[in-house]
């Protein structure tokens, strides 16, 4: 559902409906628990319910802390993982440079099959949070049958050869990788923490009375406001290939690569 929300809505829309709906619903709960419970507009239990609300905004708050550092530390590695494997696989065209035309024709159709099989096929998978190993396991075993199938006649191109398939591994390990980040998503147990914290945080400041209506409703609705746009940012980095803060397949259309691209 998370998946679908981001790439179905702008992160301004999402932001007015997560932000918007829980302001929307925080008010009507505080007008509702005001005129049912009287007492508590005249701040009868405010000193037990400060306690309790105090308490709670500080564990609530240091859980979403702890929460969007992982999250955001994962959506840069993510980022920095694609433009690491957009590197590697631009310096094995560079390395088979030194080799004959004909060799260096055949690294390159193979690598250009990769790289649009990357982008094309395996990207819109992995927006939604599935992506598929085996739609791109084709071209890396053509990859590796055109370098096995070769034999270095110089020591430069022995050389150049070596580094080349080793950097092809390093290849291969940065699009596993990125296949994981692209499933990757918080634990139950933190979402219970994060979503469900939330629906008790937000009724707490119901209960903490103010004789003035319209300063009740505003502390309400900043709370209320803020839990959902921290909500939202949980949400968003929660799935680094889904989207408008979505790692971007852009390396792979640049530099050396960019031969591939009409």
């Amino acid at each position: 559902m998370g998946i679908w929300l981001l790439n179905h809505f702008s992160t301004f829309a999402l932001a007015v409906l997560l932000g918007g709906g829980a302001v929307v619903l925080a008010l009507a709960g505080c007008l509702l628990v005001r005129r049912r419970f009287p007492r508590l507009s005249a701040g009868a239990y405010n000193d037990m319910i400060g306690v309790v609300l105090g308490m709670y905004a500080a564990i609530y708050g240091i859980i979403l802390a702890f929460v969007v550092v992982a999250e955001w530390e994962g959506l840069n590695e993510a980022g920095t993982n694609v433009a690491a494997e957009a590197s590697q696989t631009a310096e094995v065209l560079r390395d088979a440079s030194a080799f004959p035309p004909e060799q260096q024709r055949k690294v390159s159709d193979a690598m250009g099959a990769y790289v649009h099989s990357v982008v094309d096929r395996q990207w819109p998978l992995m927006r939604q949070g599935r992506p598929d190993p085996g739609l791109t396991n084709p071209q890396v075993v053509r990859l590796y049958t055109v370098f096995q199938e070769y034999e270095p006649k110089t020591n430069a191109q022995q050389a150049y050869y070596e580094q080349a398939v080793s950097t092809l591994g390093e290849v291969a390990e940065a699009r596993r990788t990125r296949l994981a980040d692209s499933e990757q998503s918080l634990p139950m147990l933190l979402d219970l923490l994060v979503y469900g914290g939330a629906l008790v945080m937000l009724p707490l400041t119901f209960l903490y009375g103010m004789k003035s209506i319209r300063a009740q409703l505003m502390f309400v609705a900043s709370v209320a406001a803020l839990i959902g746009v921290s909500l939202l940012l949980c949400l968003t980095l929660d799935h680094p290939f889904a989207g408008d803060m979505a790692v971007s397949p852009q390396p792979f259309k640049e530099g050396v690569l960019a031969q591939f691209w009409p």
